[in-house]
């Protein structure tokens, strides 16, 4: 059957696979008792079950990498494929005298399948929609994050190999290895998912392994708003603020929804002009015609070859852009940002990892420090409160929600102070039985400073999107 994917007869060593002494994968159920002796068989059946389950996957993957013919497996039709790996599952389990019910037998194949064209016990988690990110801690704990809260499940790796196999999987489509040697790795999957591995002696307990998946659909200013992360208000000023060319730094937390909303504002840019991007690892999702897209790249085995972000960013002032949009700003690049911005390039954006717009100013400093460049204090302010307009604070509530808590424009210097007023604010009044948050986003009564730019620009906004809403 589908010749053509077996090996030819000779092409490798015929392997063995022992009977297992069980002729079934069904335990003889045991007489009930108690009611906890009886929930307490249930589980130890269960757990019996799916680790002689594990061992009949493993012995027929053993067999599938014998038999199948692994170089026409690229070209080969998805559905020739799972009938080619059905039948030598059959034939694997009748060898070995082991009866499975259909839906068994259809589980193993869906898996065996995984495992020969996918990322095995991964695949399944990154085909489901509702997982944001996919966090390995060693061969027997898989978490999976959905709407900003994780929870363990019942995912497993056979052992520490298993495990090890998959990483080196992922990562050598990508030209990069990981071993004791260079113990940890950054990589992007075919999907566009950021991947990030370490493995032993640096994981102690076994490989550690994170997934923040790409979302193919890209959330818009209007699904943010229904989802409640701002309010219709401050979508108005943020749409005035992008299309007038303000400077905005988008900051907070890890997995605070930075990125995501870096693409919702990115929407109210016009078609017309050229934009450049630079990611270490590429997730916006621009709409415009215009965009040249540039990532990246870490040094290779011998230590070279590697091209930073701030190699890219020079080169994109070469380019003629209108605007710069870089994906995270934490290092030296920091500098060539804010003189870009600075320099002719009004609107454009990054991100920053800071848990305030205040504690977002001081981190800017500390980049600009960390760069080598040996400036006053006070001249390090300045450039930074002409070269930035708006911070915009998002954050992860402690109920897996994501927010937009604050927006908060700069407005120039005061002495050796920068000045900054805060136009809009979430402001939290209480939790739920069910630990949901009970809040609502008000203006604080601040006209904006940048008003007058509006009007000129046609964005008119009403003095009544600035005044304060009366806690409900």
């Amino acid at each position: 059957m589908f010749s053509r994917y077996k090996k030819s007869e000779g092409a490798g060593p015929k392997v063995t696979v022992p009977t297992p002494t069980e002729a079934t994968v069904q335990a003889t159920p045991t007489r009930p008792a108690a009611k906890p002796a009886a929930d307490s068989a249930t589980v130890d059946k269960e757990l019996k079950r799916r680790q002689k389950l594990e061992e009949i996957r493993s012995e027929l993957h053993h067999r599938l990498l014998d038999n199948l013919n692994l170089a026409a497996l690229d070209d080969a039709p998805e559905k020739e494929l799972k009938a080619e790996i059905a039948s030598i599952c059959s034939e694997g389990l009748e060898e070995m005298a082991i009866v499975l019910n259909k839906e068994e037998r259809q589980t193993l194949h869906a898996e065996l399948f995984d495992e020969v064209t996918g990322l095995g016990p991964l695949e399944p988690l990154l085909k489901d929609e509702s997982i944001n990110d996919i966090l390995v801690n060693g061969p027997n704990r898989v978490f999976v994050e959905r709407s900003g809260k994780l929870e363990l499940t019942s995912t497993r790796f056979k052992d520490e190999k298993h495990l090890l196999r998959i990483i080196d999987k992922i990562v050598s489509a990508v030209g990069r290895r990981v071993d004791e040697s260079n113990p940890y790795v950054d990589a992007r999957l075919k999907d566009g998912s950021r991947f990030n591995a370490m493995v032993p002696p640096i994981a102690v307990d076994g490989s550690l392994v994170s997934i923040r998946k790409f979302k193919k659909e890209k959330l818009g200013i209007e699904d943010l708003v229904q989802f409640g992360a701002f309010s219709e208000e401050m979508a108005a000023y943020l749409q005035a603020a992008v299309a007038c060319r303000l400077n905005v730094i988008v900051s907070g937390g890890t997995g605070s929804g930075k990125t995501t909303t870096l693409n919702a504002l990115s929407s109210f840019i016009d078609n017309s002009e050229r934009i450049l991007t630079i990611e270490d690892t590429a997730e916006l999702q621009l709409q415009q015609v215009h965009v040249g897209r540039m990532e990246s790249r870490p040094a290779n085995v011998e230590g070279k070859g590697a091209v930073s972000q701030r190699d890219c960013l020079r080169n994109a002032l070469r380019m003629r852009p209108d605007r710069i949009i870089v994906g995270e700003t934490r290092g030296e690049e920091v500098i060539d940002m804010l003189q870009a911005m600075n320099t002719g390039h009004d609107g454009s954006m990054t991100t920053i990892h800071a848990n305030s717009a205040r504690d977002g100013v001081s981190r800017l400093e500390n980049m600009i420090a960390m760069a080598g460049i040996e400036m006053p204090i006070k001249a390090v302010r300045a450039q930074i409160s002409s070269a930035v307009n708006l911070i915009v604070q998002a954050s992860r509530l402690q109920d897996g929600s994501r927010r937009m808590v604050s927006i908060t424009e700069i407005t120039g210097m005061e002495g050796d102070v920068i000045s900054m007023q805060e136009v809009f604010r979430y402001q939290r009044l209480g939790l739920q039985p069910d630990g949901k948050i009970i809040g609502q986003f008000t203006p604080l009564g601040v006209r904006s400073h940048y008003s007058e730019r509006f009007k000129q620009w046609g964005y008119d906004l009403p003095a009544s999107i600035y005044e304060p809403v009366a806690a409900e």
